[in-house]
Formats: C-alpha cells, structure tokens, sequence
C-alpha cells in the first residue's frame, strides 16, 4: 500500500524518513561546474532563462526527480525559492550529494526538498495526497501513459502549469529531417504512451507544456548512450557500428534539458506548446565514437562496421541508438523560449565522462558479447 512520507524542511516531522547513503558517495571528490543550474531567472547572453518578470515561489510537485533528469531540475527549482516535492516509490535515495557539491549547498538543498512516497499507478493515492497537498505546478518527469496523469488532474483542478517530459521519439519515420515540432507523428510507436498524454492534456483544457528531448546524456545517465562507447574505449576494445556509420543523430545535454525545463515555467508563450530539446549539432555514429574518445581523452577509435541483418542477437541490444538518421530542430526553444544549449558535444561528454564514467561509476557493467559475435565474423566490413 503506497504511503505518504514528507521530509519537512529544518523541523521534525512524523513522516520524515532517514535517507540512505547515497549509491554515488564516491562522486564527492569530482569536480562538478554548477554554473549551468545557478541561472538566477534574468536574461542571460547564453543560455538566457526566460521566465514571466516577478514570478513567485511556486508549490511545485515532480513525478519522478532521484535518477537523472529531476536530479539537476530540482536543484535549480529549490535554488529559485519553490518548495519542491519529489512523488516517487521510495526505493532510491531522495537525494545524493552531487560531484564537486559543496557539504552546505548539498545540506541546504536536502533540507528543502520534500517527498511523497507512493506508486503513481496507485491512482486513488495519487488523488487524494494530492488534493490533501494541493501544488500550483506539476513536472511530470517519468510518466509513460495516458491514463497516469488523470488523477493528478482530477486532484489539482486549479492547477497552474504542467509540464511534461515528452520525446522525440514520438516523431513519424521521414526522409525529410530535421523533425520539427508540426511534423507527423507516429501513433504506434514505442513512445505512443507519451503521444497520447500530450493529447489527453490538450483535451482538458489545462495550461500544459511538453518538451521533446531527442537522446539525453550526462553524469547518472541510466539509459547507456555514452556509457556503451566509454565502456570499449577502456577496455581497448574496437566499436562495432552498423552499417556506414554515417547515420545522423543528436544528443542533448541533460543539465541543458533541465534548464529548458525551468524556461517553461510561468512562461505564457510556452502554454500548450511542444518544444524539441536538444543540442545544437548533429553527429555520425562514427563521429560519436570518435567525440566520445576525444573528451575522455582516449586514442581514436577503431571502428569495425557490420550489417546487423547478418547476425542473430537474440534479446540483446548490440548498439544504443536506433538504426537511422534521428534528429530534430529546436528552432522553436531557441526563438519562443531564449533557451539555447551550453554544452557543445565533446565539452557535454567530457562533462558527463569526468563526473561519472571517469570516477569508476557507471549503471551496466560491460557486456562485451554482441561485440565478439560481430568481430569473430569473417565477412565483417572493413573500416
């Protein structure tokens, strides 16, 4: 049964629980440059956070916010005065200390940050802790499907803003690329869940926001975009790439995204609007690999192409991204919003290699077996 557990901030309180150590209490000696997640909510010459003159602290409610995306958003919410709840199992740590935070940024911000522990698919939970707790905006970080945000509506009818984490992988399969915001999108793809939220938002008639993030990398990444190339690089290993390698692909940074995330808030042009977030480059497969090498500060790579449709891989994945040219404009960020990305691609891997990949930390230990299929082949391509 899902409970309710809140951390109140500088007092006891009934409900507050011991956070375990953090998993990543090795990252304490890191250096971690917090100067992209400190934006005070002005007009900046790069990387401007535009929100709405004069906007008050808000009650703000994230699903989700211990793994990797809410990690970085709620430190700049919490840093701008919101009091910031976390909706989340319980099973992880509330909060971590940061590579190259501070002990007092780190006690500061786990003073302030509250929890409500229960399962969102639990929705007679959800409604009623939420109602109890009321909240003027909501960020919904890890919802998958439709019918997840329906309770959250349904107990916060007042509700100011919210702001969904959407993806561009709800785009259409085109020839014409990059995707932009109006294009088709895909009713039976993977991310269709996603799709049908931003649509059962509309349909409500409240003041939503959706951003589409393309692949997102950083330090605590989950999902092994970088991590699958910084594993082969040290182990001294070739990377086998299918097909030419030329395919194209984006990557955004994951402190960009949380800033883009924080542009929306109170914002009225963002109001039922979908922005594309991503970086400002597109890279080759190849061109990943070898940008990988560089921040990490690895020799060049040897790079081994193959045609995946020549091997037999059973359930497992032998390459992180998909098979195809897969990027989008964020034109439309950049124009509405004054957001536009710090990180260019190699200064983005080097920050995510250096605070995490490079400290000896990592979520998927290597799993070189999809490699020793393809290298042990005969007829494998040469570079």
């Amino acid at each position: 049964m899902a409970r309710l557990v809140a951390a109140q901030p500088k007092q006891a309180s009934p409900w507050a629980t011991p956070l375990a150590p953090s998993s990543l209490s090795e990252f304490h000696a890191a250096a971690l440059d917090l100067s992209n997640i400190r934006k005070k909510r002005v007009w900046q010459k790069k990387g401007a956070l535009r929100v709405a003159a004069g906007l008050s602290a808000r009650k703000i409610l994230i699903m989700g916010g211990t793994r990797f995306i809410g990690v970085f958003l709620s430190r700049i919410l919490v840093k701008d005065g919101h009091q910031v709840t976390l909706f989340t199992r319980g099973k992880a740590p509330i909060t971590q200390q940061l590579p190259g935070e501070s002990d007092q940024d780190y006690a500061d911000f786990k003073s302030k940050i509250l929890h409500l522990k229960g399962d969102r698919k639990d929705f007679e939970f959800v409604k009623t802790s939420l109602a109890a707790e009321g909240f003027d905006v909501v960020y919904d970080i890890n919802g998958r499907e439709a019918d997840e945000v329906k309770p959250i509506l349904d107990a916060l009818p007042k509700l100011e803003q919210f702001i969904y984490c959407s993806s561009a992988g709800v785009y259409l399969k085109s020839e014409l690329l990059p995707h932009f915001e109006t294009d088709a999108v895909d009713p039976k793809s993977r991310h269709k869940g996603k799709l049908e939220t931003e649509s059962s938002l509309d349909s409500r008639g409240v003041n939503w926001t959706s951003l589409r993030p393309v692949y997102i990398y950083g330090p605590l990444n989950y999902n092994p975009v970088e991590e699958w190339f910084f594993h082969r690089l040290k182990a001294g290993r070739p990377i086998p790439i299918p097909n030419s390698g030329i395919q194209i692909t984006q990557l955004g940074h994951v402190k960009d995204l949380a800033r883009a995330f924080v542009t929306v808030l109170g914002n009225p042009k963002a109001s039922k609007q979908v922005y594309n977030i991503s970086g400002s480059k597109y890279v080759t497969f190849d061109g990943l690999a070898r940008a990988c090498a560089k921040a990490a500060g690895f020799p060049e790579p040897e790079i081994v192409h193959y045609n995946p449709k020549e091997f037999d891989f059973g359930k497992k994945k032998a390459f992180p991204f998909r098979d195809q040219h897969f990027f989008a404009s964020i034109e439309k960020a950049q124009r509405e919003l004054g957001w536009t990305p710090e990180f260019g691609l190699v200064d983005g891997l080097a920050d995510s290699y250096n605070l995490d990949f490079g400290r000896g930390t990592f979520r998927k230990a290597a799993d070189f077996s999809t490699d020793d299929i393809i290298l042990g082949k005969s007829f494998v391509l040469q570079t």
